[in-house]
């Protein structure tokens, strides 16, 4: 039996995933296969980190100490073949102020900012709070994967003179890892039009072979003056309450300006619980995700087996990356109000309804499959019984 098959009882720990829906749906027997962490206990030197501070009893200010710096430059060396040196690393509480930082540094209001659609939510929010005008470009469908429209991309940074991209790479809801390929192109556009990239990779540790994950300033050294890359430990290791982020920022003009901005909105500051997680995983968790890994691609190839054989008008997108999988069901006919009220109410599972993501979003739905295998064989036989 897999370590991660072991089913926690995650209800009454104030967790989102588990305890908002009763709230928010008015309902208590919904199965929560929604939010992206996973149901899975923390590497177990990374919980003994935290009980050996806790131990101490002192809670006071702390400073971000070296050995995280080196633990940071060591696993992106080791896992991704990335150089950096401490200077490029900046900390923050997560990926998305991240995205709000590199926003406010890098456009004025009214400025122009590209984002993918379908992709991860909060870009888009982070972008119209800022007051910054919205651009989404197409993801296309081939293969049963997305690609991007690079026609169309270049069409709309002209026609609304983007100053910024923020690309998600792994993607967030599609699971694709862009190859070198796609990123030179991309990156090429973006250098030829004066766009600031801002280049999301939370998920750059959760790749299922044979695919590779590079990061956006690997394809070509001099990607690296205009572009800023963020990730964390959090998604990889579940830790997503811990609070901490990196900003690899190697040109300095582009870090002076995101470091000022940091200190105009007093976001510099990270809890120690972040810091201690984030090194311990960093130095003691490879074993752990080397285990992870092949039980996530065990849990996809369940979902698509189990739903070709007792659903196969639902289409799915098989993921190369995260935990997160792609479900089109708008073969049955129903609007994005009546897709979510029918999981709610006749299904009993909560997932994320695909609008979310973007007007290309409609008809799909965004499962979670970082659960133990029992629970996400349940929620689909909820799904499938509901449609049959």
């Amino acid at each position: 039996m897999s370590r991660f098959d072991e089913q926690i009882d995650r209800k009454n720990t104030d967790s989102v995933k588990w305890d908002s829906i009763e709230e928010t749906y008015q309902a208590t027997d919904l199965l929560p296969l929604w939010v992206a962490d996973m149901d899975f206990l923390a590497p177990s030197p990374v919980i003994k980190a935290f009980e050996e501070y806790s131990k101490k009893g002192l809670f006071g200010y702390s400073i971000i100490p070296n050995s995280l710096y080196q633990a940071v430059i060591d696993w992106q060396k080791r896992r991704h073949h990335y150089l950096l040196e401490k200077a490029d690393i900046l900390f923050s509480s997560g990926v998305v102020p991240s995205i709000a930082l590199a926003v406010q540094s890098y456009t004025n209001e009214g400025d122009s900012v590209l984002i993918h659609d379908p992709v991860y939510h909060p870009f888009a929010a982070v972008v119209k709070e800022n007051n910054r005008n919205l651009v989404r470009s197409s993801l296309t469908t081939e293969n049963g994967h997305f690609q991007m429209d690079l026609a169309e991309m270049e069409q709309l940074i002209v026609a609304h003179a983007v100053k910024l991209f923020i690309l998600c790479n792994p993607h967030n809801p599609g699971g694709r890892v862009w190859s070198k390929e796609e990123l030179l192109a991309v990156g090429k556009l973006c250098q030829k039009h004066g766009v600031t990239v801002v280049s999301d990779e939370i998920h750059q540790d959760l790749v299922f072979a044979p695919h590779t994950f590079t990061s956006f300033q690997l394809v070509d050294p001099s990607f690296e003056a205009f572009s800023i890359v963020l990730t964390a430990a959090t998604k990889t290791f579940n830790l997503a309450a811990i609070k901490n982020s990196m900003v690899f920022i190697k040109d300095p003009t582009l870090r002076e300006q995101f470091q000022e901005t940091q200190k105009r909105t007093m976001h510099g500051e990270i809890n120690t619980f972040g810091y201690i997680g984030t090194e311990a995983a960093y130095n003691q968790g490879e074993a752990w995700l080397e285990e992870l890994l092949p039980y996530l691609q065990e849990n996809i190839q369940f979902v698509e087996s189990y739903l070709a054989e007792h659903l196969p008008a639902v289409g799915v997108m098989s993921p190369e990356g995260t935990y997160l999988m792609w479900l089109d069901f708008s073969s049955f006919g129903l609007t994005d109000t009546e897709l979510q009220t029918h999981f709610i109410e006749k299904a009993k599972v909560v997932l994320n309804s695909g609008i979310i993501f973007g007007s290309k979003g409609t008809g799909h739905m965004r499962l979670n499959i970082a659960c133990p295998r029992a629970t996400l064989e349940e929620g689909l036989a909820r799904i499938v019984h509901s449609f049959n």
